[in-house]
């Protein structure tokens, strides 16, 4: 058994090859399922094994680099990627990416780091998880539109608070591939969010940032997709590079573990993915962030030995 033991020098401890693998399969598997990094799922689930959380966010955002690297080619040769949108929220991102890894410096310095990482997944993945859950169900529902086309139609004369500021902001620009005219400020400060949540979280912000740009910027979703790997990958290349220099927690022999089993696992999922409906697709995975999120909140507020003698219970 000590043959499929992996001694991880940057993590400093040994784990299971298999596991890595595993965990790297189901990663990839989900990735090929929903069409996002995968990013929040791997790295609670490294932390869960015992890779400390700093090591755990850097490396996963090595692992990614590599994922929407062929993602994000491909949606280029197929004309997805909105070239101009896409620099916008990579600027930003590198400057919240910037801030971001200077942040954990700050917060392992004070030994506040891990807490800080386990805290912004639980708030993260409950926010996001049960949108996705309700939002999904009701989409399932039988339309009930012609109930009440009155209310309806009054609803709709209404400018919401949110389409009212967007229409304030000044500097507009108009993205052609996208078919949207807005102003620059939103995917710069869109783009900075990400990549200060890239920093802290280890994610390429796919999860936070297809959702955003689909609601908020108001894209149509196949160069949602494109355009935000195309983001994603940058994003992750830049959080990487500074991980590595400035706080040393880049495990590259991990990042290269999960990779091997990821990338088989995404070929599966894709395939899967085409037999199931949209909404199906986004209940079963608003399921699994909810659940993950459960495990980081017992995690934050149960003692370590608890949750060791619990697990070794079962």
């Amino acid at each position: 058994m000590d043959l499929l033991q992996i001694y991880l020098p940057i993590a400093g401890n040994s784990v299971s090859l298999i596991l890595l693998l595993g965990l790297g399969g189901v990663v990839g598997l989900l990735s090929g399922l929903f069409g996002v990094g995968g990013g929040f799922l791997l790295t609670p689930l490294l932390i869960m094994i015992g890779i400390p959380s700093t090591v755990a966010a850097a490396s996963d955002s090595n692992q990614i680099v590599a994922a929407a690297s062929s993602g994000s080619f491909a949606h280029s040769r197929s004309g997805n990627v909105d070239y101009r949108m896409g620099i916008l929220l990579l600027l930003g991102g590198l400057v919240g990416g910037t801030g971001g890894v200077q942040l954990i410096k700050v917060l392992r310095a004070t030994g506040q780091a891990d807490f800080a990482i386990r805290l912004t997944y639980v708030v993260m993945l409950a926010g996001i998880g049960a949108y996705m859950f309700f939002d999904s169900v009701r989409a399932l529902r039988p339309a009930r539109a012609g109930l009440c086309p009155g209310r309806k139609e009054e609803g709709a004369r209404r400018p919401s608070l949110y389409a009212r500021v967007v229409q304030a902001l000044p500097y507009k620009m108009e993205f052609e591939r996208s078919g949207v005219r807005i102003s620059v400020a939103m995917p710069l400060a869109l783009g900075a969010l990400v990549g200060v949540l890239s920093a802290i979280m280890g994610v390429g912000g796919g999860f936070i940032m297809v959702p955003v740009m689909v609601y908020l910027l108001r894209m149509p979703m196949h160069v949602v997709v494109g355009t935000s790997l195309f983001q994603i990958l940058f994003t992750c290349v830049n959080v990487t590079v500074l991980q590595a220099f400035y706080n040393h927690t880049v495990d590259f022999l991990l990042a290269l573990t999960l990779l091997v089993g990821s990338t088989s696992g995404a070929q599966v999922g894709a395939r899967i993915s085409k037999r199931l409906k949209a909404d199906q697709l986004k209940i079963m995975m608003s399921v699994i962030i909810l659940a993950v999120m459960v495990v980081m909140v017992l995690g934050l507020v149960m003692r370590p030995t608890t949750l060791l003698s619990y697990a070794g219970g079962h």
